[in-house]
């Protein structure tokens, strides 16, 4: 380790390894600050819960974005687009998401309107931002995604079914990812 990074862990109790070690399984994996907390205890940690969860609040900035920067352009060529309805202030607007076949939120768009100017902007953002365009794309049976294809994506399969996009729909539950 760097003299950087050890300062960084300067004052605590547990070395920087274990540290980094735990925040890096809360940001990598699906698991819970308890779940952690079993994994180091089997290795002969005894952590609390409450200290891996103050653990990521300090360090899990730096590994989420590292994680972040590994894992762009590793995205699968599948993507499920979905949009959800708030109302903000009284006000409806439109959330747009688009999610990949691995489950991870590719990106969300917030719109006042649902036509085929905001499935525009929202695939112009996800070609921009993933440099690359998928191979399928699964939508529920709103007719703007099909006529915003036709524009902008003219050689990808385009899968509109009822029950297709239920990865879209659930995207922001918090369960676990899918494996």
């Amino acid at each position: 380790m760097t003299d950087d990074a050890s300062a960084r862990y300067k004052r605590h109790r547990f070395p920087a390894e274990i540290i980094a070690h735990a925040v890096w399984l809360y940001y990598r994996f699906p698991l819970s600050l308890r779940d952690i907390e079993d994994l180091l205890a089997e290795r002969g940690i005894a952590v609390s819960f409450q200290t891996v969860s103050e653990w990521t609040t300090k360090f899990g900035l730096k590994f989420a974005h590292q994680l972040k920067r590994r894992s762009i352009g590793n995205f699968a060529d599948k993507w499920h687009l979905d949009e959800m309805v708030l109302s903000i202030k009284g006000k409806k607007y439109w959330l747009w998401r688009a999610v990949d076949a691995n489950g991870y939120v590719l990106d969300a768009l917030l719109q006042s309107r649902r036509n085929k100017g905001a499935a525009l902007r929202l695939m112009r953002k996800l070609l921009k931002s993933q440099g690359v365009a998928p191979r399928v794309m699964v939508t529920d049976k709103l007719r703007s995604y099909s006529a915003a294809k036709r524009e902008i994506m003219l050689g990808i399969e385009h899968r509109s079914h009822k029950g297709l996009n239920n990865l879209a729909e659930n995207s922001h539950l918090p369960v676990r990812r899918r494996e």
